[in-house]
């Protein structure tokens, strides 16, 4: 069973994430509200894939990406963004992520992300 951290500063998204990985067969085993956060929970919990929202206070995805990167260079990392963010999803690949999911979320879409992942 694969552990993921899910990183998103609304509650509602990270349940909807959280359902959604769960109920096919998926672990949590972290979730966190901002970048700072993220970078801090992938250290503790050494997650096999993390969910990572751009736009968040303290520190956003793209540079929580940048870090959890340094850290730890095999690092799975799927960006889940609203649709307008473009250039931030390119840059955020450009840090290492491996894929990016549009808000709102298709589950079929986030499963194929995460198994994708997992298997590279």
């Amino acid at each position: 069973m694969s552990g993921i951290l899910i990183t998103d500063d609304t509650a509602f998204m990270r349940m909807t994430l959280k359902n959604i990985l769960s109920k096919n067969g998926f672990d949590i085993v972290a979730e966190a509200q901002d970048g700072v956060e993220a970078v801090s929970k992938y250290k503790e919990e050494k997650p096999d894939l993390v969910t990572m929202d751009i736009t968040m206070p303290n520190m956003d995805g793209i540079e929580a990406i940048k870090e959890i990167m340094e850290f730890d260079g095999g690092a799975k990392i799927i960006v889940c963004s609203a649709m307008g963010q473009k250039s931030l999803v390119i840059e955020a690949l450009g840090a290492g992520a491996k894929d990016f999911i549009v808000k709102p979320f298709e589950p079929d879409r986030i499963l194929e992300a995460v198994q994708k992942a997992l298997e590279e």
